[in-house]
């Protein structure tokens, strides 16, 4: 299909929806609903509308968000098939039967949602048409790219709103203990998240953006510390609960402002880990009504606090950035002279050459090991997120009510929380093995393969690509190593070994 018929297809789906949605817009919500009412049972055509929902907004739109970023050719069909499933959601929920329910900030937030859902659909078809290439169309692709990293975001309330409405949570007087809940852990997973982001595939941008992990860290830390000190206290009356959130609130911003301190000049700093881990305590030791909440409590604090200490190790212990002699098993790259014949590193004795080689495995294994442990401080921040959404009064009654104990309910949030890691470093791997990211991934094998080999047509010579070093640093051609290209290295006749 050409772009110009596919563009006039999404926009036939347009006009539709939208004309679906003047008859289902009417569909109306009380402010309360009989008991009978909402305690009937859930239809099909419910049951329907929320699984298929949480598979567009919490699966197919960040894939499709994902492939997007790495310019994959099946960004527009899936994205293209995640709106047509979302109209028909939409039309769904509000043609179903059955339990009713009052009027809530999940049906008001769906109705919002239609803006950027339209908005980014319009502009996708715009940008399908490629016109207005110098004057418009560079403002609608930085407005396209902007609505759909906000896209898992905007899903992930709507989808916490549908289930606090499903459950019948948050409403009256606990509206502000689940607020506060659901808000932090909520920023628990977005931290681990970003940190995974960071740690698994993000060292070059933190290179090139010139401030450590930890100077964003403070930043956030300090900012929302000093929102929580001025919002946790309503009223006259200091309860203990009142206290407690507003010094956690003081201790996040004085942590912060000297985690940024001794973030400057691009240095690392474990402040704040210790605010996580202090945080983590604090929340272990909080006084609750049932003993469920109290063990539930006890556990997110110890798995809050044991991120933070995990996030200490990997900064102390562990290199924040790969060897850069490593190279593939049974390789070792030795330093050339200017005159490319002759080195002052040549190893003539094998004994030095298997010394060499065995500290190459040594730094290998100390690369293997960081990779693996670097998973553990955002796994255990998206497992503390979770257990401390899942803590909220009404949910652990609820619990208790069916004779559930903490054990049970505890290993069951931290299966989901494997399971949402799992799908966080799959979106990684989807970015990193996706579009043009795959190309570029398989021109790097190609040379590494074979693009290292003198070909006859060029006479020994091996060419490279220019690097912006080459332009800031190269003299014109002159020196060892000129513009276009470098020395053929000489081998000594052992296998793997180049001096």
């Amino acid at each position: 299909m050409a772009p110009s018929h596919r563009a006039i297809f999404l926009l036939s789906i347009l006009v539709f929806s939208l004309s679906r949605f003047q008859g289902v817009l009417g569909h109306k919500h009380h402010d309360e609903v009989s008991e009978e009412d909402a305690n009937a049972p859930v239809d099909s055509i419910l049951w329907i509308h929320m699984f298929l929902q949480a598979a567009v907004w919490g699966l197919l739109f960040p894939i499709g968000m994902v492939l997007g970023l790495s310019r994959s050719r099946w960004h527009v069909p899936l994205q293209s098939t995640g709106f047509l499933l979302t109209f028909t959601g939409y039309i769904l929920g509000h043609s179903h039967k059955g339990r009713a329910f009052p009027r809530s900030a999940h049906g008001s937030f769906a109705n919002i949602l239609i803006i950027p859902i339209l908005s980014q659909l319009t502009l996708g078809i715009y940008l399908k048409l490629h016109i207005h290439e110098k004057t418009i169309r560079p403002y609608a692709v930085m407005a396209h790219g902007i609505l759909g990293k906000i896209y898992p975001v905007l899903g992930w309330v709507q989808m916490l709103f549908g289930a606090i409405v499903f459950g019948g949570y948050c409403r009256g007087d606990h509206l502000g203990q689940c607020l506060a809940h659901y808000i932090m852990g909520s920023g628990f997973i977005a931290y681990g998240t970003i940190m995974a982001i960071l740690l698994l595939a993000g060292e070059a941008w933190v290179r090139r953006s010139g401030r450590s992990p930890e100077w964003w860290d403070s930043w956030v830390i300090m900012l929302w510390g000093i929102v929580n000190t001025f919002t946790e206290h309503r009223g006259n009356t200091w309860s203990v609960k009142d206290m407690q959130h507003t010094i956690l609130g003081i201790l996040w911003w004085a942590g912060g402002l000297l985690g940024i301190f001794l973030s400057r000049n691009n240095q690392r700093n474990i402040v704040p880990s210790l605010i996580i881990i202090l945080t983590g305590w604090a929340m272990s030791q909080h006084a609750q009504a049932l003993m469920i909440s109290t063990k539930v409590h006890s556990v997110f604090g110890y798995t809050l606090s044991l991120a933070g200490i995990a996030r200490i190790v990997e900064i102390c212990f562990f290199p924040s950035t790969l060897p850069a002699t490593t190279h593939a098993p049974n390789t070792i790259v030795f330093s050339v002279s200017d005159d490319g014949n002759t080195s002052d590193q040549t190893l003539h004795d094998a004994r030095y050459a298997a010394e060499a080689e065995r500290a190459v495995r040594r730094d290998q294994a100390k690369v293997k090991a960081a990779r693996a442990f670097r998973h553990l401080p955002p796994f255990l921040l998206v497992a503390a997120g979770l257990l401390f959404m899942s803590a909220t009064d009404e949910e652990l009654e609820n619990v208790h009510n069916h004779e559930m104990d903490h054990v049970t309910y505890i290993l069951i949030m931290f299966s989901i929380a494997f399971l949402l890691y799992f799908f966080i470093n799959f979106l990684i791997h989807l970015h990193a093995n996706s579009g043009r990211n795959a190309l570029q991934k398989q021109q790097q094998q190609k040379q590494q393969r074979g693009g290292n080999e003198p070909s006859e047509a060029e006479g020994g010579i091996h060419l490279r690509t220019l690097s912006r070093d080459d332009d800031d640093d190269d003299d014109g051609g002159e020196g060892a190593e000129g513009k276009w290209y470098s020395r053929v290295p000489v081998t000594d006749g052992r296998e793997g070994v180049r001096a």
